[in-house]
C-alpha cells in the first residue's frame, strides 16, 4: 500500500519512475495563482502560492510563460539557494545578490554565489544597510572578485516606505540617479 502525500510533491516524477507496476499517475493541483497588474508603465506578473504549498518552483515557472523576452524582466527571490532561487535563476542573463553585512548575509551570499558560478551566470552585488555590521561581505565580494554595484545604507525613510509598500524612488527622489546607474553598469556587464 502506497500512502501518498500530495502536499510534499515537487512534481519531479520519480515515484512514477520507481513504480514497478506504474501505477502511479500524475494528476494536477492548483498550486496558487498568477496576478497581472500595472503600476507607472511598470507590467507586474506574481505568483501567489497557495498556503501551505511547498511547491514554488512550477508556479515560478508559469509567472516566466507570462513575462516578454523582448523587455527587461526583474525576477524577484528569496535569500539562499532553495529550489525557488534556482528556479528563478535559471535561463537569467544576470544576477543581482542582494545582501547585507551581517553573518547571515554573508552565509546566504555565500551560498548564492556557490549556485550562481555553477549556473555560469554573470552577477553583481547590492550591499543593503551597508553602514552596519563589519567588512567581511565586502571582503568576500573582493575575494571572489564580485563586482559590489550599489550600497544602500540603512536610512529610516527607506525602511518606512518600504514597509508602506512604497517606492523608494517616488518618495526620495534622489535614489532615482542611483537606480539607473545600477541599471546601467548592469547593463554593460551583460553585453
Amino acid at each position: 500500500t502506497v500512502l501518498p502525500f500530495h502536499e510534499l510533491c515537487h512534481g519531479c516524477g520519480g515515484c512514477m519512475e520507481v513504480c514497478p507496476e506504474k501505477a502511479i499517475t500524475e494528476t494536477g493541483r492548483e498550486l496558487g495563482v498568477i496576478e497581472i497588474g500595472h503600476r507607472n508603465g511598470i507590467e507586474f506578473v506574481h505568483g501567489r502560492l497557495r498556503v501551505g504549498e511547498a511547491m514554488s518552483p512550477p508556479l515560478i515557472n508559469k509567472v516566466r510563460e507570462y513575462t516578454r523576452h523582448d523587455i527587461l524582466t526583474i525576477i524577484d527571490a528569496p535569500p539562499g539557494t532553495s529550489c525557488p532561487v534556482i528556479a528563478s535563476m535559471k535561463g537569467a542573463d544576470f544576477i543581482l545578490l542582494v545582501t547585507e553585512p551581517t553573518p547571515f548575509g554573508l552565509h546566504d551570499l555565500e551560498l548564492a554565489v556557490g549556485a550562481v558560478k555553477i549556473l555560469g551566470i554573470p552577477c553583481g552585488l547590492v550591499i543593503n544597510r551597508s553602514d552596519m555590521g563589519d567588512d567581511k561581505v565586502r571582503a568576500y565580494a573582493k575575494q571572489e572578485d564580485l563586482p559590489i554595484l550599489m550600497e544602500i545604507p540603512f536610512d529610516r525613510c527607506i525602511a518606512e516606505a518600504y514597509s508602506r509598500g512604497e517606492m523608494i524612488v517616488e518618495v526620495m527622489p534622489e535614489w532615482k540617479d542611483r537606480f539607473s546607474e545600477l541599471y546601467l553598469r548592469i547593463e554593460k556587464i551583460v553585453e
